[in-house]
């Protein structure tokens, strides 16, 4: 009986992806329908916007393309609409899903930019800040309170305006988006710096701190390879939350002109050219970019409450 047991091969351990399959998150996730409904609206607009410029019918950037006899058409299922442009075009000819899928593309691509930008800088100054303590601790904290009392539009707008006095014109326009990056995303940083600050002075009382410093590990190791993984569960919920937020800022910012350039439109730039004509019947052009960014902010922040109720059972 022994030998027998002794010759039978030990079962090979699951591998990382088994295991990952197999946990709560992905129970929860497949029992939640809002979560599974959201996520797949979520990841068909980051497919859209990847794939842009090889599935949009139209390049709207291509003057070559572009028939001012095609322009002000309603959608195809309004009486003069065509089924080529089926969501109508614009007063330029351009057709109103081509550019709606390039816009979409501007829109997430800053606003993914400067959610990382905000996280990467809140995350290390909360670690910093909750480890070291002291006047460190009290320092940026006290930043963290000068600019919770100013809103996160104004400090973006702040950030914005003095861009544009400080550089030239033309080096403004060519460094545009990276502008729009670092004003959203600095004014953003203070959520995630508080909680991880929160969560790293809970965590560097625990034994394994205490061990990893007496095997005579860095503060920064520390950090970076033992805090910071068990910090993780609540910056993802507020990074997800972030996003939808740094799109509603991109899109105010432009809206109000002061986003990205002319030559790369969002879906604000898209909402204000619209919002132009729109008392002229031609409600289509600033109609369905709102409805895209309203779809798009909504799947993100329900997303954003399942991730909540997941790391917190306590909110169900």
């Amino acid at each position: 009986m022994n030998t027998t047991l002794a010759a039978l091969p030990e079962a090979a351990p699951p591998s990382a992806w088994n295991r990952f399959l197999d946990s709560d998150f992905i129970f929860s996730f497949r029992r939640s329908p809002t979560a599974m409904i959201s996520a797949l609206m979520l990841f068909f607009f980051v497919l859209v916007a990847l794939l842009a410029p090889w599935i949009a019918p139209q390049n709207p950037f291509d003057p070559a393309a572009l028939d001012l006899l095609n322009s002000r058409l309603p959608p195809a299922w309004i009486e003069g609409g065509q089924m080529k442009f089926p969501l109508g075009t614009d007063g330029q000819g351009r057709d109103l899903l081509s550019v709606l899928m390039h816009g979409l593309r501007i829109s997430l691509l800053v606003s993914f930019s400067a959610t990382l930008f905000s996280l990467v800088v809140g995350v290390t100054l909360g670690l910093v800040s909750g480890y070291a303590g002291g006047r460190i601790d009290n320092l940026i904290m006290r930043l963290a309170d000068m600019q919770l009392s100013f809103p996160t539009i104004l400090v973006a707008l702040l950030v914005d305006g003095l861009s544009r006095s400080l550089l030239p014109s033309g080096l403004h326009e060519q460094l545009a988006l990276p502008v729009v990056v670092f004003a959203i995303g600095i004014s953003t940083w203070v959520q995630y710096a508080r909680t991880v600050r929160g969560a790293t002075l809970v965590e560097k009382s625990k034994d394994y701190v205490h061990a990893a410093k007496l095997i005579g590990m860095g503060p920064l190791r520390i950090l970076f390879r033992h805090v910071l993984p068990n910090v993780l569960g609540p910056v993802l919920v507020i990074a997800t939350l972030s996003l939808g937020l740094a799109i509603l800022t991109e899109a105010t910012l432009s809206f109000l002109g002061l986003g990205v350039p002319p030559t790369s439109p969002s879906l604000g730039t898209l909402i204000r050219v619209g919002n132009e004509v729109l008392f002229s019947g031609e409600w289509w052009v600033t109609v369905m970019p709102g409805v895209l960014l309203v779809l798009l902010v909504l799947a993100i922040n329900l997303l954003g409450d399942w991730l909540r109720d997941v790391f917190n059972p306590k909110l169900k």
